[in-house]
């Protein structure tokens, strides 16, 4: 999925909070932002964090992608804390790519499975009881088992955190949606290849879609065992 086009850094570790109280100040018209995680009812959903996008070396790395790597690593660890479910997703395809379909018309290269660029970054690696989801499309939920799961556990209240904002975030956001689950987008831990394409995600989920909120709201409310009924 690499583009021609180099990412550039628009975010940083460093500038991440800052750049994220200029987004929530963007959207604050149309974002539900009062509402509260129904932490005993929520899953965590990290998206696509693999070494193609988040290592340096990867093929389409994301300057972003490093940016956020520590609020995901943070939001990880309180799920798990929680005692809360985390899944994972890969996008990656079969060597040629003739389950890509048209998104071979986008991207002149594919993650191709059994690669290195195919696994989840080292620093956030999946524990043993953690549910990985393979996907060849930028939902998680097409094709894949993750509505299932997401019904056995009883689950009301997803979060979303990983790469690319405006692809495969907003594409699983949306579809979360339409399934009836409460939708909570991180702000500051998705990430995408600019500051425009983030932020008119941010909009357009806030919008119809998404409470668009931060990891450090959401590691509160996760620590503080709110139910989040309203």
């Amino acid at each position: 999925m690499a583009d021609t086009k180099e990412p550039g850094a628009y975010v940083t570790a460093r500038t991440l909070k800052e750049k994220t109280a200029h987004w929530l100040e963007k959207i604050e018209p149309f974002n539900r932002s009062g509402k509260s995680l129904q932490s005993l009812r929520s899953a965590l959903l990290v998206i696509d964090m693999q070494r193609y996008f988040v290592d340096p070396s990867g093929a389409a790395f994301l300057p972003s992608a490093q940016a956020i790597l520590g609020n995901v690593q943070r939001l990880i660890k309180a799920f798990r804390r929680a005692r809360r479910p985390v899944i994972y997703t890969r996008h990656m395809h079969h060597p040629g790519g003739l389950d890509a379909g048209i998104l071979r018309d986008w991207w002149g290269d594919m993650i191709e499975e059994g690669t290195q660029d195919s696994e989840i970054h080292p620093s956030i690696a999946p524990h043993r009881d953690d549910k990985v989801i393979v996907k060849h499309r930028y939902s998680a939920f097409y094709g894949t088992d993750l509505e299932t799961i997401l019904r056995v556990l009883e689950i009301k209240d997803v979060v979303i955190c990983g790469v690319m904002t405006n692809l495969c975030c907003e594409s699983t956001a949306r579809d979360a949606f339409y399934r009836d689950y409460r939708t909570f987008f991180l702000a500051d831990a998705t990430g995408t290849q600019s500051e425009e394409m983030h932020l008119a995600s941010l909009l357009n989920l806030a919008y119809g879609f998404a409470v668009i909120t931060t990891a450090e709201e959401l590691i509160s409310q996760m620590k503080g065992g709110n139910p989040g009924q309203e």
